[in-house]
């Protein structure tokens, strides 16, 4: 695919397609890479993508549990009053 470089300012940029933007859900960045003689732009994933549907496939498979009480027996809770 050959793409133009344009004038952004001082600096040059290239415009891409909204087409490339959603198929490889680029928002707004990506990581640029010199690689032997290659500019490669890697889209940067979002951390929590998708979190939302896998924590309900977690409680619907019973996967959500505690792996340790949340307080510990020898725990003074008094002190904190």
């Amino acid at each position: 695919m050959v793409v133009s470089i344009i004038k952004i300012g001082n600096s040059k940029g290239l415009c891409l397609s909204q087409t490339i933007l959603k198929k490889y859900n680029i928002k707004d960045k990506v990581e640029l890479i010199l690689e032997k003689g290659q500019i490669i732009l890697k889209p940067i994933p979002s951390p929590r993508n998708n979190w939302e549907q896998k924590f309900k496939n977690m409680s619907k498979n019973g996967d959500d549990k505690l792996l340790m009480n949340d307080v510990f027996d020898d725990e003074n809770l008094e002190e904190w009053n």
